[in-house]
């Protein structure tokens, strides 16, 4: 059941995001999604976790890390820190949030958001209590990585190799709890039969044990 559901914008000092919070009846926690550079709120995939992990009793927040404007320019769907800042921003509201003031806050990062979300998630501003990396471009969040507390689950696809190596040598550095799951046969987005859903069972049993 749904408690609260909502398409809100998310000011920040120079901009508004826009975004929807869903929150289930008694949440555990609240997730939010940092999408990777071409995507947006509306990612099938993040989507289809966040349906998942609202099964099991946490809110989310998908919304989007850039204006329409700022979008069309390349340099700017790569520029880490803009989005780390725009992900901080986004947990300071969250904070402020009468339906999820109280909650644990985990990040749910893909590709270049996931850069955002180690990033972000260094920041002792953020308290967050949990982070996951799909297909995540970490090795782009550089040294403050290695600054996580947070628990940290990596999920990559066997077939996505490059990848795979980046996140073994970032996992290979961190100090906090953390969890390497190796989906078999999977590329990049994960759009194999049944990929995706490991990825979200993966992502809700990590939430759940960290945020619950």
């Amino acid at each position: 059941m749904t408690r609260f559901q909502q398409v809100v914008e998310i000011p920040l000092d120079e901009v508004a995001l826009e975004g929807e919070l869903i929150v289930p009846e008694e949440p555990e926690g609240i997730v939010l999604f940092a999408h990777g550079s071409g995507s947006s709120r509306h990612s099938p995939r993040n989507n289809a976790v966040a349906d998942r992990l609202r099964e099991d009793g946490l809110a989310t927040l998908l919304f989007d890390l850039l204006t329409e404007e700022e979008d069309v320019v390349r340099q700017t769907r790569f520029d880490i820190p803009l989005l780390t800042e725009r992900l901080a921003g986004a947990t300071e509201w969250v904070a402020d949030h009468p339906e999820t003031d109280d909650l644990p806050v985990g990040y749910f990062g893909a590709s270049t958001g996931a850069a955002a979300a180690f990033r972000a998630a260094s920041e002792d501003e953020t308290n967050v209590d949990a982070v996951i990396s799909r297909g995540g471009r970490v090795d782009m969040a550089g040294d403050a990585a290695m600054d996580i507390d947070a628990p940290c689950l990596f999920i990559v696809g066997s077939e996505d190799t490059d990848v795979l190596e980046l996140n073994e040598e970032t996992l290979a550095e961190l100090t906090c709890e953390k969890r390497l799951e190796i989906v078999e046969g999977a590329g990049h987005l994960f759009e194999g039969p049944g990929q995706l859903e490991e990825v979200a069972d993966h992502a809700a049993d990590w939430f759940v044990d960290h945020l619950g």
